[in-house]
């Protein structure tokens, strides 16, 4: 069903403003070249990831501060799920198995409230990128639709090639893309966080390459732009490059992703990419040296492609030279003229507690919630 304009009302009301914020444009964000553009004018793409603000049983009200906290730091965007996945009924999902039979949930617990979610980003002038599912376990994801419908255990990369999976995909997909078809606080759709031919199970065919997620990618986000002409369509991968004779796994190939592949897509309007060099196991020269060329390459990409490129993840820990590797990250892309970057991860200090902290979460009032704030302004300057 399509979005109706009285839920969001009515979930707009229950939201507390403790101060003025300037009113959201009616309009959709749009691509153009390199850039992004709100009614003509150039819009900004910086903030943060929230997972969890539609997922850890907010309140209208906290979730109000959660935004909050990042619209302080002069975000505009962020990042967020538009999935959970759960075989058992209980806290917020979306949708539930029973066998390969799946139910999405409309009620206070699933989409009702991402209606608050959606409120909560208007009241405080931020737009979302919803990404639709996981290629990990975490809130269920790819895996639960293979082990539901094909089997437990059988290959993580059938979710891209199994006609039954990709069709019960896309009636989740359906569901979401027509309830906010007429929504302008969402920025855009992503197909998924992070896919790759292997996810958490490390199950596999054995036949997944880059051209069989590249042959998905023009599935699905042309079945998303025959549905929805307003919003924009990205991937939500993590940027991986297929070159050839490489020997750096971020750059050969081997995790199903080829960025140029997938950027050239005429349906795929903003290019994406992650960056975990610690985690990735890049640290030649160092971290923060593999991370700045990481940054200008796909920076390249953009002009190559002639679209807009986000870096729309990245982290460091505390004691990981964190400071002085994101002022050189963040001076990176502001430089470079990437289209736009969005931090791992956003949190606020809620009267229920802290929201989730995964070591890379940056909260009100430390050094880099106020860098957030500095380099906002430095893009928004150059924009």
């Amino acid at each position: 069903m399509k979005f109706k304009a009285s839920l969001l009302t009515l979930a707009l009301a229950t939201v507390s403003f403790s101060k003025p914020i300037a009113r959201q444009s009616t309009s959709f964000v749009k691509a153009d070249g390199q850039n992004f553009t709100l009614d003509g004018q150039p819009y900004t793409v910086f903030g943060s990831n929230s997972y969890w603000v539609g997922l850890t049983g907010l309140t209208t009200d906290e979730m109000d501060i959660a935004f909050q906290d990042i619209a302080e730091t002069g975000g505009t965007t962020v990042r967020t799920w538009g999935f959970n996945e759960v075989t058992s009924a209980g806290g917020d999902y979306y949708q539930l198995w029973n066998g390969s039979i799946p139910t999405i949930n409309y009620g206070s617990t699933g989409l009702e409230n991402f209606d608050n979610v959606v409120a909560a980003a208007k009241a405080n002038n931020i737009r979302l990128i919803v990404t639709l599912t996981n290629n990990w376990s975490n809130y269920g994801g790819m895996d639960v639709y293979v082990d539901q419908i094909l089997g437990e255990g059988q290959p993580h990369d059938y979710f891209y090639s199994n006609p039954e999976v990709i069709a019960a995909f896309q009636n989740y997909v359906k569901v979401w893309v027509e309830r906010y078809v007429e929504e302008p606080t969402i920025f855009g759709w992503e197909l998924a966080n992070e896919p790759r031919c292997t996810g958490s199970t490390n199950a596999t065919s054995g036949t997944c390459t880059t051209t069989t997620i590249t042959d998905w990618v023009k599935t699905m986000s042309g079945y998303i732009k025959s549905l929805d002409s307003n919003h924009l369509v990205g991937l939500g991968d993590e940027g991986w490059f297929n070159l050839p004779n490489s020997t750096d796994y971020a750059y050969d190939g081997s995790q199903g992703i080829d960025f140029d592949a997938n950027l050239a897509i005429d349906t795929i309007d903003f290019g994406t990419f992650h960056l975990y060099p610690y985690s990735w196991g890049e640290e030649t020269p160092s971290a923060m040296v593999w991370g700045q060329e990481w940054i200008e390459n796909h920076r390249n990409a953009q002009a190559t492609y002639n679209k807009p490129v986000l870096m729309e993840e990245f982290g460091v820990l505390a004691n990981q030279n964190q400071t002085t590797t994101y002022k050189n990250w963040y001076s990176t892309v502001i430089d470079g003229g990437l289209s736009g970057v969005l931090i791992w991860q956003a949190g606020s200090n809620l009267t229920s507690g802290p929201t989730p902290n995964d070591g890379f979460t940056i909260y009100p009032d430390t050094p880099v919630y106020y860098l957030e704030e500095w380099f906002s302004a430095q893009l928004k300057a150059k924009n």
